[in-house]
């Protein structure tokens, strides 16, 4: 489904390789039959440094028991081939939360539903990203209308399955595109975006508050460029989510693809985007990578979905210690990986 791919955009962007082989690379494909199936076999972890502009995350939307704006993110990469799923066990065992990568084309597939059941078991909070969009604007060149629905349905089938297995303890796991927890990504082009980007974009624009626009560009919300008004019916062609955020993407694949320079300058001098010239000398696929690249580059949105949305190991291990630990739930022992208390008895866990 393009985990690994995803991966790279991220190690990218803590500057392990360059943006430019991001993608391509697959940097935690480690061993020589991974690289040469393309697919991964043993669990990868990377450790990920990364710091965040007042941009990107205002100081009001900050997680509460974050100190500053640095985050180390430890990334476990695991296999997605069914027969490889103990692997995804023991990596599950030492995680707080997961990214769950759907396919856009295929859907939600039985070995989705199957590590999805098992994070939940293991009181994992997970956000998902809806992958390889990169394809349907490419090889199917889908319509917005087929977007859209795809989205709506494969993001119903996560919530199902949440619904299904989820742990009375947790509360509500469901995910929501226009709560920041659903992103939508193209792992092979290196570009991602979540709603609350766009909303962001557009709210100064149209004078609302960020959050509402966030609601706005999702479910059946309609705008009548000609009559200036939002209406809740109307004509697929005026649906926000189209309007807004699938039908500027598509302009930029057309103009990258059919190499119309003077309307992709346009669009990058009204997106206020820089590119370097050697870039912009790009021709096809590869001038729409580095394009979505500047524009929407897919750490940025991974990385908002992550800090925002997955617990910190502070607060994720206060649900989590009775099911890692196997004495009793008051003992020294278990309270200090409880409180993640520096000071407590040092204990180990091997997890595989």
């Amino acid at each position: 489904h393009g985990k690994s791919t995803l991966t790279d955009s991220l190690v990218a962007a803590a500057g392990i390789i360059s943006m430019a082989s991001a993608g391509d690379q697959r940097l935690t494909d480690t061993r020589a039959d991974e690289a040469e199936r393309g697919i991964t076999i043993k669990s990868t972890g990377i450790s990920l440094y990364n710091e965040i502009s007042k941009e990107e995350i205002s100081d009001e939307a900050m997680p509460k028991d974050s100190e500053g704006r640095e985050f180390l993110i430890n990334l476990i990469d695991s296999p997605g081939h069914v027969d490889f799923s103990a692997e995804v066990t023991a990596a599950l065992r030492i995680t707080d939360g997961a990214l769950v990568v759907v396919d856009c084309i295929e859907g939600v597939s039985v070995q989705t539903e199957t590590v999805l059941r098992q994070a939940l078991g293991e009181r994992i909070r997970p956000v998902v990203t809806i992958n390889k969009l990169d394809r349907g604007f490419l090889e199917l060149k889908l319509d917005w209308e087929t977007f859209y629905s795809n989205f709506v349905k494969h993001v119903e089938n996560v919530n199902v399955i949440i619904a299904t297995y989820r742990d009375e303890a947790m509360g509500d796991l469901q995910v929501y595109p226009e709560k920041g927890t659903v992103g939508f990504s193209a792992g092979l082009h290196g570009w991602a975006f979540t709603l609350p980007q766009f909303s962001r974009m557009y709210a100064k624009k149209f004078g609302v508050a960020e959050e509402k626009m966030c609601e706005r560009l999702w479910g059946e919300n309609y705008f009548n460029p000609a009559e200036k008004k939002w209406t809740k019916s109307g004509d697929s062609d005026f649906r926000a989510f189209n309007m807004f955020v699938l039908d500027p993407i598509g302009k930029i694949v057309q103009a990258c693809m059919n190499e119309q320079m003077d309307k992709l300058n346009k669009m990058l001098t009204s997106l206020n985007i820089k590119m370097k010239k050697e870039d912009l000398e790009l021709q096809g696929k590869q001038l729409l990578k580095r394009t979505m690249q500047n524009w929407l580059p897919a750490h940025k949105a991974l990385l908002e979905m992550m800090i925002l949305h997955l617990p910190s190991p502070h607060a994720a291990q206060k649900y989590r210690a009775e099911l890692l630990y196997t004495g009793p739930t008051d003992d020294a022992c278990c309270t200090a990986i409880r409180e993640c208390d520096p000071k407590g008895p040092l204990m180990l866990y091997v997890s595989k």
